[in-house]
């Protein structure tokens, strides 16, 4: 494959790489820029408008199931694109497709900011998640290119930056941008973002060599894509029917699988499929995979519980919530550098035992939140969560990627980010049943009201009743709830509840120790196909 960029004789570079040469230069981190920006567009995007949702219930007069689409409309649309980027950026080139990426996520969002209706809102999410879905796999390509195989650990740590902090950031933002300005601002402060990211991109990204003679895999397309968006339809409709079993949930993701599986016995036949599976044989790559897919699902499956916890049981509001995650970001930001220079130097597979180990003890030490846990005890288990996720997730990816030639990058980042995607879809409705479920099961307040002996003859059903159509104010409610005992009981059982559900995470992530143990824990040495080395860039 021919290359317009060039390692200089004799400077450091994948052939020659020396002490200095191990470090991201300046060329290398001109283009981390132009990444970071896009990918913190498209992951805050997540993040800032899951605390708008009550927004929009208000804004357009629908119901909690109607808004909840924006989020999903989104994951969607990510999911149906992601298989296409391997293929694009081989025939188009990464910087011409990523400029595109990034004008179709810019275009999608000033869109949202000017929907007058929930249904135009759900349309142009998509819109932005048709942009938003090839931004990080096209960003991981970029950079892999850019820096060398040898460096790629440290690559991943600045990309994980971004993936990291954006569940932190986005509540933070979400919550001052609607209390200081209206919910259009979520949507419009990317358009600066996205053109300075526009420019940016045409400065710095080097020119396409792209690769016109490669046939596109459309019976692939026809399989996956609608599999995976049936499939993640079907999971993500889990909370809402409250059972696997409802129709919405059971018959979609089963029509989802079947052309998911009817894909992989396809993939194997073309050149050069949608996303190959052939990059399987490559051992770190179906070990890493493996591990993510078993930490994408405890991780992020838990992690929409820690800013849920902190509203509905600590009473804390959404930007105080947001503010309480920042501990976990710290620990990220602390670790992901140092994770990314021993990835470098001693392989990944030491790196993701250490970060997992700390994970699951940060995790555990929420598997006995009370309604009055010291923050304290909170915010250390965050902190030595973040620790462990610097130590986890980009050296997991880098264990899949380093041993790829400059061809099956692109391919690679695709296949890690699908299963990255299915997987924390799939853990975030099995938490969501998981907690709904557990909430479920306790005592109903109908129940409460008869306990304990001496509670005040006027709070009955009669009365709530009344207080609820209002011909009593919400403090006074309070009041006689507080009065009887009530309030500390009903925060007490949704504590126990989401106690379950960390117990379940930790025991999950413990789990993922199995399949990170078989990582390499030597530096990983990068297999040549007959093709080029990344040569580094150089301006």
């Amino acid at each position: 494959m021919s290359q317009d960029i060039q390692t200089p004789t004799g400077g450091p570079g994948p052939d020659n790489p020396s002490a200095d040469g191990d470090k991201l230069d300046a060329a290398v981190l001109k283009v981390a820029g132009v990444v970071v920006l896009g990918a913190i567009m498209s992951i805050l995007d997540i993040t800032v408008v899951s605390v708008a949702l009550p927004t929009f219930q208000t804004e357009f007069d629908a119901t909690y199931a109607e808004v909840a689409w924006t989020m999903t409309a989104y994951t969607l649309a990510l999911a149906t694109v992601i298989p296409l980027t391997g293929w694009a950026a081989d025939r188009f080139g990464t910087k011409r497709l990523y400029m595109t990426a990034l004008a179709l996520f810019t275009a999608g969002s000033v869109l949202c900011s000017l929907a007058g209706g929930i249904t135009e809102l759900v349309a142009f999410r998509v819109v932005q998640g048709l942009g938003g879905g090839m931004l990080m796999p096209l960003g991981m390509t970029i950079m892999t290119r850019a820096a060398g195989p040898h460096r790629i650990g440290r690559v991943m740590a600045v990309l994980g930056i971004p993936m990291l902090l954006g569940p932190i950031a986005g509540p933070i933002l979400g919550g001052w941008l609607i209390e200081s300005f209206t919910w259009h601002w979520i949507f419009l402060i990317n358009l600066p973002i996205g053109i300075i990211a526009l420019v940016y991109a045409w400065r710095v990204l080097p020119k396409d060599s792209p690769e016109p003679s490669e046939s596109f895999d459309w019976t692939g397309m026809i399989l996956l894509s609608p599999g995976l968006a049936l499939f993640l339809y079907g999971v993500s409709s889990i909370p809402e029917e409250g059972t696997i079993w409802a129709t919405k949930v059971l018959v979609t993701a089963a029509i989802g699988a079947v052309l998911i599986v009817a894909f992989v016995f396809h993939a194997f036949r073309p050149e050069h499929p949608l996303v190959d599976l052939r990059l399987f044989k490559h051992r770190n790559l179906t070990v890493a995979v493996i591990t993510m897919a078993f930490f994408a699902i405890a991780f992020f499956g838990a992690s929409i519980l820690f800013a849920a916890y902190f509203l509905q049981v600590r009473g804390e509001s959404t930007l105080m919530a947001g503010v309480l995650l920042v501990p976990q970001g710290l620990g990220a930001m602390i670790m992901m550098p140092v994770g990314g220079a021993l990835v470098d130097r001693i392989g990944p597979g030491k790196v993701v035992l250490t970060g997992l180990v700390l994970t699951t003890v940060g995790m555990a030490g929420f598997t006995q939140v009370a309604a009055d846990t010291s923050y304290w005890l909170l915010l250390s288990a965050l902190f030595v969560m973040g620790l462990g996720m610097g130590l986890t997730m980009m050296p997991t990816m880098t264990a899949a990627l380093a041993t790829l030639t400059d061809h099956t990058i692109a391919r690679g980042s695709t296949l890690m980010n699908i299963i990255q995607q299915v997987a924390a879809s799939i853990g975030t409705a099995v938490f969501s049943v998981v907690l709904t479920n557990q909430l479920k099961s306790g005592e109903k307040l109908g129940d409460l009201l008869q306990l304990p002996p001496g509670t005040p003859s006027e709070i009955t059903d009669a009365s709530l009743a009344n207080a609820a159509i209002g011909s009593r104010s919400v403090p006074e409610l309070f009041d006689m709830l507080s009065g009887a005992g009530l309030l500390q009981r009903g925060f007490a059982e949704a504590a126990d509840a989401f106690g379950v559900a960390f117990t379940l995470a930790t025991i999950l992530i413990g789990l993922t120790l199995i399949p990170a143990f078989f990582l390499p824990r030597k530096r990983i040495e990068r297999e040549t196909e007959g093709e080029s080395q990344v040569p580094v860039v150089m301006h």
